[in-house]
C-alpha cells in the first residue's frame, strides 16, 4: 500500500481544512477525507509515495472536485435555511476553531467547481500549479486561469452612487460591534430618536413585530438576537454595502443600516434569495 494508516492520519488535519474550504461544509468535508483515505487504502500500486501529504491532497481535491460538480448538477442553493441545524453548527464550529473568514466561505460559492479548487489550493494551501492542473485535468496555463478568474471573481465590488460613505461605514461598523455583545447603551448612543427597525415576518418568532421604532425598543431587541448577528460579515449584497448572516458560511439574511447625522435611522432584515449576488467590499484576507 502506497500510504500508511499513520501517513494518513497526519495529514488528516490539513485535508480536513483544504475540503472544508472546497466545499463550505465540515460534513462533506469529513466525507471526502475518508474516501480519499478509502482510495489510499485499496491503490493497487506497491511503490512508495514520496510526498504523501501531497499525494492525498491531489486526491482528496479530486474528490471534493467531483461533488462540487455534482451539486451544480442538482442546482442547489447553498443557502442556510436549506442546511440541516446540525450540519449548521459543525460549520459554524469549524469557521471558529480554524479563524476562517466567514465572507470568503460565503463568496467561495460563486465560483465554478474548477475556479473554486484551483483558488483554495494555490492561493490558500500554496500547492504548485503542476498538482492542480492534475487535479483539474487539465494543463498549467487552464489552471493558472482557473485560479486567476477566481481572484476577479472575489474582487472587491466597484462602488456605487448609492453605496455608504466612509463616516457612516464607521457608524454601522459600531453599532454592530455594539449587537454582538448586546450592548444596549451603546445601540441607543447611535440610534436615531425616530429610528425603525423592519424585518420580514419569517425572520422573527411567531408573535414578533415586523417593524419596531426609537433606540430603546430596537436596542432591547437586537440584543436578543446577538447570536445571529455574532454570525454576521459584512458584504456587498446586489451592489449595496450590508452585513450578512451567514451560519457556518451559509447565507441567511442579510442587515441593512441607514445612517444620517451620524446616526442609525433605519435597520432592514431580509432573508437572503438563491439570486442575490454576493461581492467583496474590500480586500479579505483569509487563513
Amino acid at each position: 500500500m502506497p500510504i500508511t494508516a499513520e501517513e494518513f492520519e497526519t495529514a488528516r488535519p490539513r485535508l480536513l481544512s483544504v475540503a472544508h474550504r472546497m466545499l463550505g461544509s465540515a460534513h462533506d468535508a469529513q466525507d471526502a477525507v475518508q474516501t480519499a483515505w478509502v482510495r489510499a487504502a485499496t491503490a493497487r500500486s506497491s511503490a512508495s509515495v514520496e510526498n504523501p501529504s501531497a499525494w492525498l491532497t491531489t486526491v482528496t481535491a479530486r474528490v471534493c472536485l467531483d461533488e462540487l460538480r455534482a451539486r451544480r448538477r442538482r442546482a442547489e442553493a447553498p443557502l442556510a435555511d436549506a442546511v440541516p441545524a446540525a450540519d449548521l453548527a459543525a460549520d459554524e464550529a469549524a469557521l471558529l476553531a480554524e479563524d476562517v473568514s466567514r465572507a470568503l466561505m460565503v463568496l467561495l460559492d460563486r465560483l465554478t467547481p474548477p475556479q473554486r479548487v484551483a483558488y483554495v489550493l494555490h492561493d490558500l494551501f500554496s500547492t504548485p500549479f503542476d498538482r492542480i492542473a492534475e487535479v483539474l485535468g487539465a494543463t498549467v496555463p487552464s489552471a493558472k486561469q482557473h485560479a486567476s478568474r477566481a481572484r476577479r471573481r472575489l474582487a472587491p465590488a466597484r462602488q456605487g452612487a448609492e453605496e455608504t460613505g466612509r463616516a457612516d461605514q464607521r457608524i454601522v461598523d459600531a453599532f454592530m460591534a455594539a449587537a454582538r455583545t448586546g450592548d444596549t447603551r451603546g445601540m441607543i448612543q447611535l440610534l436615531a430618536p425616530d429610528s425603525v427597525r423592519d424585518a420580514e415576518a419569517a425572520l422573527l418568532p411567531h408573535d414578533g413585530r415586523t417593524t419596531v421604532t426609537g433606540p430603546a425598543d430596537i436596542a432591547a431587541e437586537t440584543a436578543q438576537f446577538r447570536d445571529r448577528i455574532r454570525a454576521a460579515c459584512r458584504l456587498t449584497v446586489n451592489g449595496r454595502p450590508m452585513y450578512v448572516i451567514a451560519p457556518g458560511g451559509h447565507p441567511f439574511a442579510t442587515i441593512e443600516i441607514s445612517t444620517a447625522g451620524g446616526q442609525v435611522t433605519r435597520i432592514t432584515l431580509c432573508l437572503v434569495r438563491p439570486d442575490d449576488r454576493f461581492d467583496a467590499p474590500e480586500p479579505l484576507t483569509a487563513p
